[in-house]
């Protein structure tokens, strides 16, 4: 009798062990689902955070303007002064790029857009064959008029380049339209459904 019980609950715990494993590995398949999108050139790692950190440091580099343009050009100084290096190693975190003080356009894009969503700007990546930068949706007059833009599905957002020093919002397209293999939605990392896409003022 006592045996048939000890074997009942040995069974009990090897089922209940191998259910917990399966979670465990179900979870871990959805982890790197959240964090991965494969393109013709490979994975893209996605790094977003919302930590404090980043929240704080955007807060400190953004306190003094009044406008959102001034927000995302200091932030975009912030970045493209770190300084490039490729990263042959797993993407960093954003607050691991500041630390370390270099990143790839794939690190320096994840700060970037970090620290966009924490101002609360609808923004995305767009991965190119070996590059990925960052688009922003801005309502400001002298950008409208004066600065091109990439259009998707209608609505007009600038380019940021984390990778060019100094560069402001608005950088040039420097590929084709048909370049584009995705562009992403970073907190849920998500491929944007591409209706329409152009490049002009």
């Amino acid at each position: 009798m006592q045996s048939k019980l000890s074997k009942i609950v040995s069974r009990a715990i090897l089922g209940g062990l191998a259910l917990y494993f399966i979670y465990l590995f179900i979870q871990a398949i959805e982890i790197v689902n959240r964090r991965q999108i494969s393109t013709g050139n490979g994975i893209y790692i996605n790094s977003t955070t919302d930590s404090k950190y980043i929240k704080k440091l955007t807060y400190t580099l953004t306190k003094h303007c009044k406008s959102e343009i001034c927000k995302v050009q200091s932030i975009l100084d912030f970045v493209t002064n770190i300084p490039y290096k490729i990263n042959n190693f797993q993407a960093k975190s954003p607050q691991e790029t500041i630390q370390k003080n270099f990143g790839d356009c794939d690190d320096k894009s994840n700060l970037l857009i970090s620290m966009l969503h924490e101002l609360g700007l609808e923004s995305y990546f767009v991965l190119v064959p070996h590059h990925i930068f960052v688009i922003v949706r801005l309502d400001d007059v002298h950008l409208r008029y004066l600065v091109k833009g990439l259009y998707v599905n209608g609505v007009k957002y600038y380019i940021l380049e984390s990778t060019a020093k100094n560069s402001k919002v608005g950088f040039p397209m420097q590929r084709k339209l048909s370049d584009i293999q995705a562009i992403i939605e970073p907190f849920k990392n998500k491929k944007v459904e591409i209706k329409s896409i152009e490049w002009k003022l």
